[in-house]
């Protein structure tokens, strides 16, 4: 792919000129022009990838469809907006998904509309029903006569078949597909009380004499449409407090900037952040927000990291450094290459990993579920022997007690306080994790990190900075240090551990150059060997080296104690097949961990330390940080094996590790904690990952983990307590010792309370301190 003349940037750089690919894939890339011509330039991007592998103009692609579920069935998903199957609760926009804010609020939007005619309507009627109990009212024929009885009905039928609608029809859905809910409950209270006050009404003469007051039948159209309204009511502070609970993704979301300023050759355009593509060049000026995850390539300035770090301080970014997309710059101006758009920025996958979060159910939700499932056909069973016992044992009128009584037992009862007891806890808390940089993959990790007694570490990058620095070189008589450092760095150029890199660090600094390796070859746990300048040299432990048949390693093992006792970490070098030296790397612990290990002591959690670090040094950085345990010179297969052990012995074990080689041992735990500057490798094996890799958050993790299981237990107990109190006053417990009857008014009313009052105790985790 060639580069048009046109498209070559004015700006030269080191001798150089930036130039961009005039086809689709606008890559910018730095060519000499002495040496070559624009029209001859090739684009290395192209050239690498085919185009059919370049990511497509997001603007051409078809639009993201919104995706609506159920927040206590979250297996259920459509693609429009309407009803849950199973528990008739409204749907939602699924995190994540394209839903607009006005699509969002359609739901709440009509039921508040409802709720306004149908309370202006029902007020009325409910005056004119209780107007008989105002002195010097009861006896006007207006008040008690069919005026007033025609009057309410008239102003009932559209509350009840208008404003109550759609709870008729999710009844109705629910008896269809056998998932008997809360509006199967309602939909029959409210068609009974109505039905009966109609058939009252307009044909007296089908019920007994014994009824009759006046020649007329009681009617309770004021019971039905104030229960319509009341449940109105509920949905609307019901919708409200759920959008709340989502509050968490929408701040999120928020962080990413909507547009970009994406550097062209004829100066910089303004484009939706949607139509920025890997490779595009993309400027940040002072105070805007970073769009995408990237790197710098020209400029320098700092960058206040908070949502990433929990730290308002900013970090300075220069050539080479990375930015993380939502971030926000502040004095100075940089052009970065975009390498990560989308969901796989690191805010993408953390808005994903908290959406995914939320939708998870406890294994403590099973309890709510297996209740669930047989409460509706109990409370139908009730309301039946209600009716019977009116029936058989009230007193006059019979039937009309029978009635109102079994409506208000229909009405009272409330599956909903006890389905979203859980999930509603779970989606904010998850929420409030996030905004303090505790990353939960699941709910059953949230519920697990309650019971957690012990916790396992690994040291480098966990307890240290992860950064190992060249402390000491100390060869044998006989050896030049600069020849042996020579001879170990170059060696230890070809290992990817991160001891060897301090090494080459270190020699680099010094200024020691390197040359190639030969026939070099790593041991798993042992350490390298190979040729440097046809000289044979090995590195590692003692035991890896006595292996390779070198003998006579007793001095440097006991020159190496003290070292070891100050918490370094000591390498055995030989070379030419004899003891040469050792080198001393030391990992510098964060300045975080003492007091995050103070703070989980005082959590009550012991802390292990597991290392494949010697003994010594493992001592020493124990010692210092006053663990409980330690187990050095461990294998990764070694960690799940004592992690095992200590859950055999009764403890409930957390494992928090960062490396590829901790990826085992975080599965083997009840609960795995990725420290966020670790790998990706380790993130997936983990629950829980914490954004920046600090300890401290672990015991903001647990702190979350109980705050949110107390208030789901909160939940489920208020829910259990409720119906078992408010069924049985609703069925008449209370008449036969004090004669008080529950009205299905305040029956209705207690309904709708209930499902917000689950929610509004679910709301205060937001404001939980960690």
């Amino acid at each position: 792919m060639t580069v048009d003349k046109t498209s070559a940037l004015s700006a030269e750089r080191d001798g150089k000129t930036a130039y961009f690919c005039s086809d689709d894939c606008r890559q910018k890339f730095l060519a000499e022009p002495e040496k070559e011509q624009p029209d001859e330039i090739v684009c290395e991007a192209c050239e690498s990838l085919p185009p059919a592998k370049h990511s497509p103009d997001k603007a051409d692609s078809p639009a993201q469809k919104t995706v609506y579920t159920c927040p206590m069935h979250p297996e259920v998903e459509q693609d429009k907006p309407g009803a849950c199957p199973k528990c008739g609760m409204a749907l939602e926009p699924k995190a994540g998904t394209a839903a607009e804010g006005d699509e969002e609020n359609a739901e709440l939007n009509d039921m508040t509309r409802r709720f306004w005619i149908g309370a202006a309507l029902a007020l009325p009627v409910f005056l004119l029903a209780m107007a008989h109990l105002i002195p010097g009212l009861g006896s006007d024929s207006w008040v008690a006569g069919p005026v007033s009885r025609w009057l309410q009905f008239a102003l009932t039928t559209p509350v009840v078949w208008w404003a109550g609608w759609p709870f008729f029809q999710r009844g109705w859905r629910s008896l269809l597909t056998r998932h008997l809910n809360m509006f199967t409950l309602i939909s029959m209270g409210v068609s009974a009380a109505y039905l009966f006050s109609a058939v009252a009404m307009l044909m007296p003469d089908l019920f007994p004499a014994s009824m009759r007051r006046q020649n007329m039948i009681d009617i309770y159209f004021e019971a039905a449409a104030v229960i319509i309204v009341l449940v109105l009511l509920g949905q609307v502070l019901e919708l409200r407090a759920r959008s709340r609970t989502g509050s968490a993704i929408k701040a999120l979301l928020n962080l990413a900037p909507p547009t970009a300023r994406q550097v062209a050759p004829d100066g910089d355009n303004v484009v939706p952040l949607e139509r920025v593509q890997v490779g595009d060049w993309l400027r940040v000026v002072p105070g805007d927000k970073v769009p995408v995850d990237g790197e710098v390539v020209e400029g320098h300035s700092s960058v206040e990291e908070s949502m990433v770090t929990g730290e308002p301080l900013p970090v300075e970014k220069r050539v080479g450094d990375k930015v993380t997309g939502g971030t926000v710059n502040g004095s100075g101006s940089f052009v970065m290459r975009a390498e990560r758009i989308g969901n796989d920025t690191l805010l993408g996958q953390i808005v994903n990993m908290v959406a995914e979060a939320q939708r998870s159910r406890a294994p403590i939700q099973g309890l709510a579920d297996k209740v669930a499932s047989i409460f509706v056909p109990l409370v139908l069973a009730v309301a039946l022997i209600t009716f019977g016992l009116w029936m058989w044992l009230g007193p006059e009128p019979r039937l009309a007690h029978a009635i109102v009584n079994a409506v208000a037992v229909l009405i009272i009862a409330c599956p909903c306080a006890l389905g979203l007891a859980t999930p509603m806890s779970i989606m904010v808390g998850v929420g409030r994790g996030a905004q303090a940089g505790v990353l939960v993959k699941n709910a059953e990790a949230l519920e697990r990190l309650e019971k957690v007694t012990t916790l396992v570490v690994d040291k480098t990058g966990t307890l240290t900075e992860g950064k190992p620095k060249l402390i000491d070189v100390l060869p044998v008589d006989g050896f030049d240090a600069k020849t042996f450092l020579h001879i170990a760095a170059s060696l230890e150029q070809n290992s990817e551990h991160p001891l060897a890199a301090a090494i080459v660090r270190g020699a680099k600094e010094q200024e020691v150059e390197l040359e190639e390796v030969q026939d070099f070859r790593s041991v798993t746990a042992g350490g390298v060997l190979g040729s440097v300048g046809g000289r044979a040299a090995l590195i590692g432990k003692p035991e890896f080296l006595r292996d390779e048949k070198i003998t006579g390693l007793e001095p440097l093992e006991a020159s190496a104690v003290k070292l070891q006792e100050e918490g370094k970490t000591v390498m055995y070098v030989a070379i030419d097949g004899k003891p040469a030296g050792i080198l001393s790397v030391a990992d510098p612990i964060k300045a975080s961990t003492a007091e995050a290990i103070a703070e989980l002591h005082a959590l009550g959690l012991q802390i292990v330390m597991l290392t494949g670090d010697n003994r010594r040094t493992a001592a020493a950085v124990a010692k210092e940080l006053g663990l409980d345990a330690v187990e050095a010179e461990i294998e990764p297969a070694g960690k799940v094996a004592h992690i095992k052990k200590l859950a055999t012995s009764g403890a409930h074990v957390a494992m928090a590790g960062d490396g590829i080689n901790d990826a085992p041992a975080l599965s083997a735990a009840e609960v795995g904690i990725a420290m966020g500057t670790g790998t990706d490798v380790a993130m997936q094996s983990a629950g829980i990952t914490l954004v920046k890799g600090d300890l401290r958050g672990i015991a903001k993790a647990i702190k979350l983990s109980r705050a949110t299981l107390w208030n789901i237990r909160q939940n489920l107990m208020f829910a259990f307590l409720y119906n078992a109190l408010g069924i049985p006053l609703a069925a008449g417990a209370l008449y036969p010792f004090f004669g008080l009857l529950l009205s299905p008014i305040i029956a209705g009313a207690a309904m709708s309370l209930s499902s917000v009052s689950v929610i509004g105790n679910a709301l205060r985790l937001r404001n939980v301190k960690l």
